[in-house]
């Protein structure tokens, strides 16, 4: 059998073909001397196929805490009673700041975000006014994120002027009810179909480090590959106090490293964005090296209910790497 990367180089870098399953599991084991050589090839791929320019986007969480969904990971849960994190709203006047904030830190993207199952009228009423309110001062796409979707509020999000809805699959089908019981990896994966259906962009990634399988990574991004998103964020886990993993194991450089190949190697036009826990698992440099490993996009500033680097700190990485930003082209 020719050599992993001999072969990716031959058909992936030069077709733009997703890599199948067995080769992602072959690129999740390779050895540490080879990281270097497999970051340039996934560098390769990500200029070749999904272009030289980094997306920023910015997100704010409409509605935080009280979830009555037992997503494992997630400190937003109302029964993880032991989680520090309380139920909060904010209003329209806030959400036009946080989106003014984004654009200045050259976001072109900004993500409205709610802790719910699934978006009840109230909800959609606060997400239609806050969209029309930005609109009016601010330049930029506006995306969301509010959970399961019925096929009438897929409807209304996508004339609201919505470009893109996130619903994170979250991890492989095959481990998925090992870290939600309320609802189904098939419930997220007919919400995402709905989306696309409707003209919208699909969103949608998930956490690495939930106790998963090699195997598993390699399942999920396959998985992820067939939905063909245009963008898929990758959170690797920061275990959060209160919640049934919060005793997991942080991700290693290593490991953060070879599922980064892999999931650009699985979807060679994808925008790849930076979502949680990159500060933890990889540090500063180690952000640098995945955004010349296969990464094409990060989230600037805070995330829903964990810290992130200062937005000023990204933008002047971006700046010294000299990797040009995408511009503001409202759809």
């Amino acid at each position: 059998m020719t050599d992993i990367l001999d072969r990716i180089r031959a058909t992936t870098l030069a077709t733009g073909a997703s890599l199948p399953y067995d080769g992602l599991v072959e690129v999740l084991n390779l050895p540490d001397e080879r990281l270097e050589e497999m970051a340039a090839l996934a560098h390769e791929v990500r200029l070749a196929w999904a272009g030289d320019l980094i997306e920023v986007e910015g997100i704010i969480s409409l509605k935080t805490g009280g979830c009555g969904e037992d997503c494992s990971f997630c400190s937003q849960s109302g029964l993880f009673t032991q989680s520090p994190v309380r139920a909060v709203t904010l209003d329209v006047g806030e959400l036009v700041e946080a989106a003014k904030q984004s654009a200045k830190n050259g976001a072109t993207e900004f993500c409205i975000v709610a802790a719910v199952r699934g978006p009840d009228e109230r909800l959609l009423d606060q997400v239609e006014a806050a969209i029309q309110a930005i609109w009016q001062e601010v330049d930029i796409n506006i995306s969301a994120s509010l959970g399961i979707l019925t096929p009438e509020q897929v409807q209304r999000l996508q004339a609201m002027g919505v470009n893109r809805y996130n619903h994170n699959l979250e991890t492989a089908r095959s481990h998925f009810p090992n870290i939600v019981s309320t609802h189904t990896w098939e419930e997220r994966h007919q919400t995402l179909r709905m989306v696309r259906e409707a003209g919208m962009e699909v969103c949608s990634g998930g956490i690495i480090g939930m106790g998963e399988t090699l195997e598993q990574r390699a399942e999920f991004a396959t998985q992820l590959a067939e939905l063909a998103p245009e963008e898929a964020p990758m959170n690797f886990l920061d275990p959060r106090p209160g919640t049934p993993l919060a005793e997991q194991r942080i991700v290693t450089r290593g490991e953060a490293a070879r599922t980064i190949a892999a999931f650009r190697f699985a979807m060679p036009a994808t925008i790849l964005r930076f979502a949680g826990g990159r500060e933890l698992t990889l540090g500063d440099d180690g952000t640098e090296a995945a955004l010349l490993g296969g990464m094409n996009a990060i989230i600037a500033g805070n995330y829903l209910t964990t810290l992130g680097r200062p937005a000023e700190d990204d933008l002047d990485m971006l700046d010294r790497m000299q990797l040009p930003i995408k511009p503001v082209s409202r759809v």
